[in-house]
């Protein structure tokens, strides 16, 4: 027997299931909803008259898109802030890398039908159609960094028929990967995190090089030189190479079980070392917290050691850092706050004791260390890239450093932010990273394009998300509603009588809908914030 598909296989998986999910008039211009065709959750929205039909999960992590927002032609995701096009499902803001399935929509006797090939029915998302290498064409890309700018560049020149060679070059030894789960997901498997596949890279001819660090860059004769002797030229050239965490700077830090988290290997060592012992945590923000939440129920102590007087006080605020703290606090988690560890103590060189300014001293079995991070610029050192006195790489608006061609993104680009009227930032966020690398690939294109993302990150404890949008640094003045207390809050940042930021928790699709409004560019007044009328906010 053949091992061929049959021809009526084929056809069957071409037939559509149609049925009819609405009124014409159950949609008004502007709205959306979730139907169901089979089995299968249906996004309908309407919008610009037209009716159409997409995936209702979103493709980053699942999220049903009709809690979300839909702003003109686009609909933002409730809980991470990824966009797309509602005619088109396409992506059009990250942290979702693929676009929407999109289904066939009629209107007849003023009903809504929708129709969905049956092979379409366990798919709910799709990649955008890439271009491969074009033969003869000698241009080459470099891409230096294996992290989220990187792939979103290689990706987008891909999209937009880019025929050249691209090389990715990484000194991991793991494909590009979604860090964002490391401090949450602690014992987690590499394969799990994966972005893409090899398969991936090489069907659209993305040569991917692991293992190899770029030590020197000249402009001039636009080569890089690596750490196996061999060198390699470009035409246009990404630096996106990040940051790495950064070690106190005491006695004792190169003691067994004094940890940092950057790798996934990482991830699964502190995991082992930490059940069923006396942790110590260095650090109050992002990473120190979700690791100190991740493992409540699997050490026997865990103790926190801050700088500052609450967790988050500078980004999140005091009133946010002071519930999270307490909500910490209630699962047994010490803190010693305005403190800092001044001796780690060892026996038969492992860590026993951590020593702290005021004079406490805390047992302890591991050691985890998020106090910051390091620019991983080495390689720039000699060369005629403008950096600032942190050691950041300044761009404009466009990626693009003072060398024509050479483009920065991600950790360790220094940029002017749209929504912050120019003001140069440098912002550690993933979705940012993303948004770099696209906005570099299409001005390497010479598609001139600015970057205008809005910062959208969240965090996890106890299960609980807080999600977080704009550019809150130099605030003067809080506005929340509901009840930080009762974890159900929205907290609008204000400096200058408008919002620059807003926080949520238990508060969806808030924090998307203030998103939109800071992408288009319609100011939130601080009487708006104050005002009782929040029906704007499309709460659900």
């Amino acid at each position: 027997m053949s091992g061929r598909p049959s021809q009526s296989s084929d056809m069957d998986q071409d037939e559509e299931l149609t049925e009819a999910v609405c009124q014409e008039s159950d949609l008004q211009d502007g709205q959306m909803m979730e139907v169901n065709v089979g089995h299968y959750s249906v996004l309908l929205a309407r919008s610009e008259g037209r009716f159409s039909a997409l995936g209702n999960q979103c493709t980053h992590y699942g999220a049903p898109l009709s809690k979300g927002v839909l702003s003109g032609n686009r609909i933002r995701c409730p809980w991470h802030g990824a966009c797309f096009n509602v005619h088109t499902g396409d992506l059009e803001e990250y942290p979702g890398m693929d676009c929407l399935p999109c289904h066939k929509v009629k209107v007849e006797n003023n009903k809504v039908y929708v129709s969905i090939k049956k092979k379409e029915l366990q798919q709910n998302k799709r990649v955008k159609i890439m271009s491969c290498r074009v033969s003869g064409v000698i241009h080459t890309i470099l891409l230096l960094g294996g992290g989220a700018a990187s792939l979103a560049c290689a990706e987008t020149l891909r999209q937009e028929n880019y025929g050249g060679r691209i090389v990715m070059v990484t000194r991991d030894d793991l494909l590009p990967y979604d860090k964002t789960r490391l401090s949450k997901v602690m014992n987690v498997q590499s394969d799990s995190i994966l972005l893409r596949r090899m398969e991936f890279y090489h069907q659209y001819d993305i040569e991917v090089w692991l293992r190899k660090e770029a030590l020197s860059l000249d402009t001039e004769k636009k080569t890089v030189t690596f750490d196996d002797g061999s060198a390699q030229n470009y035409d246009q050239l990404l630096i996106s190479t990040g940051c790495r965490a950064k070690g106190l700077d005491c006695p004792g830090m190169d003691l067994k079980n004094v940890k940092m988290l950057e790798t996934p290997e990482d991830a699964r060592q502190i995991h082992a070392a930490c059940v069923g012992c006396r942790i110590v945590i260095v650090g109050t923000s992002f990473v120190g917290m979700e690791v100190a939440s991740y493992m409540i129920d699997k050490a026997t102590s865990i103790t926190v050691i801050g700088s500052s007087e609450l967790p988050y006080q500078k980004t999140l605020g005091p009133e946010i850092g002071k519930i999270t703290m307490m909500m910490l606090a209630e699962k047994k988690v010490m803190f010693y706050m305005n403190d800092m560890v001044v001796e780690v103590r060892g026996e038969e060189g492992k860590v026993k004791e951590v020593v702290l300014k005021s004079g406490n001293v805390i047992p302890a079995d591991v050691l985890i260390v998020g106090i910051g991070v390091i620019n991983n610029s080495e390689v720039l050192q000699g060369s005629r890239i403008a950096m600032d006195s942190k050691s950041s790489v300044i761009v404009d608006k466009y990626m693009q450093t003072n060398i024509p061609g050479v483009f920065c993104g991600g950790d360790l680009a220094t940029f002017p932010m749209a929504m912050a009227k120019g003001q140069r930032v440098t912002i550690g966020h993933w979705q940012m990273a993303q948004a770099h690398g696209r906005i570099a690939a299409l001005n390497m294109l010479n598609k001139e394009t600015e970057l205008n993302s809005v910062p959208f990150y969240w965090t996890v404890l106890l299960g609980k998300t807080i999600r977080y949008t704009g550019y809150g640094e130099g605030y003067t003045e809080l506005v929340v509603k509901g009840n930080v207390e009762d974890l159900n809050f929205l907290a609008f940042y204000i400096k200058d009588n408008e919002v620059i930021a807003a926080a949520s928790l238990n508060y969806d699709p808030a924090v998307s809908v203030i998103a939109e409004r800071f992408v288009t560019g319609k100011v939130i007044t601080k009487k708006e914030a104050q005002s009782d009328d929040l029906s704007w906010l499309k709460l659900s």
